[in-house]
Formats: C-alpha cells, sequence, structure tokens
C-alpha cells in the first residue's frame, strides 16, 4: 500500500526521483499514464493489468466510459527507474500535468500520483477545509 507526501524537482530532462519505499512495491518497472484532477497515475504493472482488465469489461457504447479508457490507456508509458530512481515524464504527460520545478509525489493507496506543488498545495488545502463534509458523504456510504 502506497501512503505518504513526498517533494522533489523535476530536473530540466524531465526526470523525477521517485522515494525509495515507494520503488520497492513498484518494482523495477511501472505505468504512468494520466490521473484525474491534472495529476500523474503511477501503477505497479500487476495494478496496471489488473486496472485494465476491468475497464475491459465496461460497456464502450456509453460516451463516458470510452473517454476514461482513453484518457487512462492512450496516455500511458511504461517507465523504468535508472540507478538514481528517477523516471522519466514524457513531455505530454509533463504538460498535462502542468509540471513545473516543484512537484510533490503521493501514494494513495495502490497507486502513487504526481502533482505540480503549487497546484497539490492548493488542492490539499481545499481538501483539508471540506473533510467534514467528505467525511459525512463517506458515512452516509457506510464507509466510515
Amino acid at each position: 500500500m502506497f501512503i505518504g507526501e513526498y517533494t522533489h524537482n523535476l530536473d530540466a530532462k524531465r526526470r523525477i526521483a521517485i522515494p525509495a519505499k515507494f520503488r520497492k512495491e513498484l518494482g523495477e518497472s511501472a505505468v504512468l499514464t494520466r490521473g484525474l484532477d491534472n495529476c500523474l497515475f503511477i501503477f505497479p504493472k500487476i495494478q496496471w493489468e489488473q486496472l485494465a482488465e476491468k475497464l475491459s469489461f465496461l460497456p464502450i457504447g456509453q460516451q463516458g466510459t470510452r473517454a476514461f479508457i482513453r484518457l487512462l490507456m492512450s496516455g500511458a508509458v511504461e517507465v523504468e527507474f535508472d540507478v538514481l530512481g528517477r523516471i522519466l515524464i514524457p513531455d505530454y504527460l509533463k504538460k498535462y500535468a502542468d509540471l513545473k520545478k516543484g512537484v510533490v509525489v503521493t501514494g494513495v493507496l495502490n497507486r502513487l500520483e504526481i502533482w505540480d506543488e503549487e497546484k497539490w498545495n492548493g488542492y490539499r488545502a481545499n481538501l483539508e477545509k471540506n473533510s467534514d463534509s467528505i467525511a459525512e458523504k463517506l458515512g452516509e456510504l457506510g464507509m466510515i
């Protein structure tokens, strides 16, 4: 399980260091793709394959389903770690997430997310401000 939040810098060659504790769970390579809320998702290969399997059973006759599958699959790329534990962010994914120099890598259960630091700080502040109402909605669903 991935948990935690780490701030790093994107270098001039579009590389970012993935924390060692995350690399242990990811293995030698992982799948990087467009995420939601304009961040990037990194999945361990096994999690990616499980997600792809689930997506393959969704009805492609529904526009929203097709769009979501396209978002994830067309942007996906397998990434490998260099000797310093860095991955290369393709230019199209850097643009999608509007990554600048400061980035945040967050652990979110079965995946990592890569955020532009400024966007993450704004998103997190809003999330923290509204945590009571979010918890209430989850309580209605029987989650907490």
